[in-house]
């Protein structure tokens, strides 16, 4: 098992219970796990594989977890016509490019949306894959993601609606029930790891109550809770045309339609809930169903602003995620954390209402309750060596040393100088390690000119 001793940190932002600030400190890493914390002095003596001297000019936090994301995304950033769109029209727009992509597409897309979330200090992502065309699976993302590095949540997302039967999505682009549900247990039992520490674990995922079935929604419950750690995200509530699609075709607000088709409960996340009511969010505290804030996407198509302070306030799980790249066009954990704590304090009407130390909490503690995981989001003894550090002596942070942890968000870095996995370096001197980015951007912008029409 090797070893690697982190030294002459300036600030440990452990986030553990007690919320302590080490300074001078030092961690001693052994396989994937913390194996002790405290003053860099006292590790003076200690041995290790490796050493990564700080030189008392980082803050070191746990990586960010991104709990809803669409890598494939990637390839339609900035498409004109989607520029100006709301939700279902940005959807009606998109479809037919999406439909074009085939597995390599998926591949490229997934590795420079892994790179550029390791990049911005996240190290674990959940993302939510629901479109498989032309022979492309979600084995192509997994494969994908694992050679980046990143941990990974892969949700097997679907979309059996189509236009022809109600739905949003057109009819080339959705799949057969009864394949699907197949599909989702060979995926959960070929990759599925519920062990301490694990690099992958799967979610079921249909898209959204405007593209699936309310029995394959139903039959996707009962699928994952045969297995342990394996959990269920959609889409819900995100605008105000998704409420009005959920009232007409069910009848039902689109958290009642949730819960009749067995979607509460604390193995369940869903994404945006911009439009839940105060019932809503008591129902929500009450069955421990957790949220994925996604403050950018949601400004970037006008859908509204997350309802983030009464969730907090009824303690809902609540993480951050970036959202899909093509509404929000940016993958980048830090930005989205800069927004979260801003947002929150202008649908307010107050700056007290978040400070930037609970911002950087929704996307670390948060992320981790809500995907489930105890072995991630803060840093201590037996948690799983998923750190970043940054260094404070940029440009950025000048001026900015009285609170070096609140200028995290507040002066708002970009990326991050170190990123940990499980006690492996992802990013070293503010470079991925191992990966060429020019290279793969190359990559991706060749496979995206194939989407477009002629």
């Amino acid at each position: 098992m090797s070893t690697l001793l982190v030294r002459n940190i300036h600030t440990l932002v452990t986030m553990d219970a007690q919320r302590r600030e080490l300074r001078h400190a030092a961690m001693r890493i052994a396989g994937p796990a913390i194996e002790w914390i405290g003053d860099s002095d006292a590790a003076a003596a200690m041995q290790a594989d490796a050493v990564l001297d700080l030189k008392d000019r980082h803050v070191v936090m746990p990586g960010f977890i991104n709990t809803h994301h669409h890598f494939y995304q990637v390839l339609t950033r900035a498409i004109r016509a989607a520029q100006s769109a709301e939700l279902f029209n940005w959807l009606v727009q998109l479809y037919p490019l999406w439909a074009r992509m085939d597995p390599e597409c998926i591949r490229v897309s997934a590795r420079l949306a892994a790179a550029e979330l390791l990049l911005s200090g996240c190290t674990t992502s959940s993302d939510h894959l629901y479109l498989f065309p032309n022979g492309s699976t979600l084995d192509d993302e997994i494969e994908a993601v694992q050679g980046i590095g990143l941990r990974f949540h892969a949700a097997r997302g679907s979309m059996s609606v189509g236009t022809s039967l109600g739905g949003l999505p057109p009819d080339s682009v959705v799949e057969d029930e009864a394949a699907i549900l197949r599909d989702s247990q060979r995926l959960i039992e070929r990759y599925h790891d519920n062990s301490r520490h694990a690099m992958l674990r799967m979610t079921l995922a249909p898209c959204s109550p405007f593209s699936v079935s309310p029995e394959l929604m139903r039959q996707s419950a009962r699928l994952a809770r045969q297995y342990p750690g394996v959990r269920l995200h959609t889409h819900l509530a995100e605008s105000e045309s998704d409420v009005s699609f959920s009232r007409a075709r069910f009848g039902m607000s689109p958290r009642e339609f949730a819960e009749s088709v067995e979607w509460l409960g604390p193995d369940v996340w869903h994404a945006h809930c911009v439009k839940l009511a105060a019932p809503d969010i008591i129902r929500f505290a009450q069955t421990g169903t957790g949220v994925a804030h996604c403050p950018c996407s949601n400004m970037r198509l006008g859908s509204g602003i997350a309802p983030v302070s009464q969730l907090r306030a009824h303690d809902v799980p609540l993480g951050l995620g970036v959202d899909g790249s093509a509404s929000n066009d940016v993958n980048n954990m830090l930005h989205e954390a800069r927004v979260a704590l801003l947002l929150a304090r202008v649908a307010a009407g107050d700056p007290r209402v978040m400070t930037p130390r609970q911002a950087l909490e929704l996307g670390t503690l948060g992320g981790a309750r809500v995907l489930g995981r105890d072995d991630i989001g803060h840093l201590a003894v037996g948690m799983s060596a998923d750190f970043i550090a940054l260094d404070i002596d940029r440009p950025q942070f000048a001026g900015a040393h009285a609170d070096p942890v609140a200028a995290l968000l507040l002066t708002q870095p970009t990326s991050v100088d170190f990123s940990y996995v499980n006690g492996s370096c992802r990013v070293a001197d503010g470079e991925l390690v191992g990966v060429d980015l020019r290279v793969l951007a190359a990559q991706v912008n060749s496979a995206a000119r194939g989407l477009l029409p002629a």
